[in-house]
């Protein structure tokens, strides 16, 4: 079916999760609030009562024709939901906005975005693809701080992603919740989500029989970052994911090795928000899980300088891991709509 460019419908698939519910919030605060907005997810939580456009609504299941007239159709649940439900999506005609990676792994022509990529890779907004899928606040954050600093000389750098539970959806948020409270109470932790204590522990891996997979998820941010990078004359971030053990908010580390002499702190500083990065002032408090909630920018501090190798330079930042790609996801769909 081709699309319709002048329909105004568009469907949340995966609304009852954290990132369809942040994302249903941030359209109907968008031009789009007066759009026909259809959610729908997996069968067990089908006629959930919600709301949209301040109505009550429900969420329904996929099926026949529930994609039909919809000009944008945004994947928020899981892969394996992506995966059974986006060609049908597209077959209706409409454009596929993906949060997963899903149709990134099937499909090498679906388009890695965020706002700021154009403008480094140099080319023009492809308006007419059928499919796009949104980089993580982690991918995100590399991509833009390696493109950054290549003004400055940039020989190497490397990310250390602190992991909030809520990537995990609300059974990860429900499963630290429990465990804090069992341990304070010096009972037996529940570990069905993670295989492993997630309270009061920082981790490199999860447990064996974990739903979750670091290893996976480290490979998956370095994918993308790679891919986001290829071809464009910048150097490969090194990437490594650990859990902390936070409800929301993605906080990181990262390590550069600039030319030497090639810039002060304001130089340094001024290619970061060049680079779309929100410094935070000394006097302010310091970016983290809790400054940047509800926040659509990556937070950073001022970049400090390694006083025992020159040219060595560590940031500090942190960005909303639910609100950063919702909010870039609109951001899409508004250059898609025209």
């Amino acid at each position: 079916m081709s699309p319709d460019r002048h329909a105004q419908r568009m469907v949340i698939a995966g609304a009852s999760s954290l990132l369809g519910a942040e994302l249903k919030a941030v359209l109907e605060e968008s031009r789009f609030a007066g759009w026909d907005l259809r959610l729908v997810d997996e069968d067990e939580v089908a006629g959930t009562l919600t709301d949209a456009n301040g109505e009550p609504a429900l969420i329904q299941g996929v099926e026949e024709g529930c994609f039909d007239h919809a000009r944008l159709v945004f994947f928020s649940g899981s892969r394996g939901f992506v995966k059974r439900n986006f060609q049908a999506a597209l077959d209706a005609g409409a454009v596929v906005i993906d949060f997963t990676g899903e149709v990134r792994t099937n499909d090498h022509a679906a388009i890695p975005w965020f706002p700021k990529l154009d403008d480094y890779w140099g080319t023009q907004f492809p308006k007419e693809a059928p499919h796009f899928w949104i980089i993580s606040p982690a991918g995100e954050t590399a991509v833009s701080l390696t493109f950054g600093l290549r003004q400055l000389g940039l020989k190497r750098i490397s990310f250390v992603f602190l992991r909030p539970v809520s990537d995990a959806g609300r059974a990860g948020i429900e499963e630290l919740e429990s465990q804090t409270g069992q341990l304070l109470s010096f009972q037996n932790i529940g570990r069905q989500v993670f295989d492993a204590q997630v309270a009061f522990n920082l981790l490199d891996c999860y447990g064996v029989a974990s739903r979750q997979n670091l290893d996976a998820i480290r490979r998956a941010v370095r994918k993308e970052v790679s891919e986001c990078l290829q071809n464009q004359g910048v150097v490969l971030p090194s990437v490594e994911v650990l859990h902390t053990p936070t409800f929301y908010g993605m906080a990181f580390s990262a390590c550069a090795e600039l030319d030497p002499g090639s810039g002060d702190v304001e130089g340094v500083c001024r290619a970061c928000q060049q680079a779309g990065f929100a410094i935070m002032k000394e006097a302010d408090a310091s970016p983290s899980n809790v400054t940047v909630a509800g926040e659509a920018v990556i937070q950073m501090g001022i970049p400090r300088s390694d006083p025992g190798n020159c040219g060595t330079w560590w940031f500090w930042g942190a960005a909303d891991n639910i609100r950063l790609p919702a909010w870039n996801a609109v951001k899409l769909a508004e250059k898609i709509a025209g």
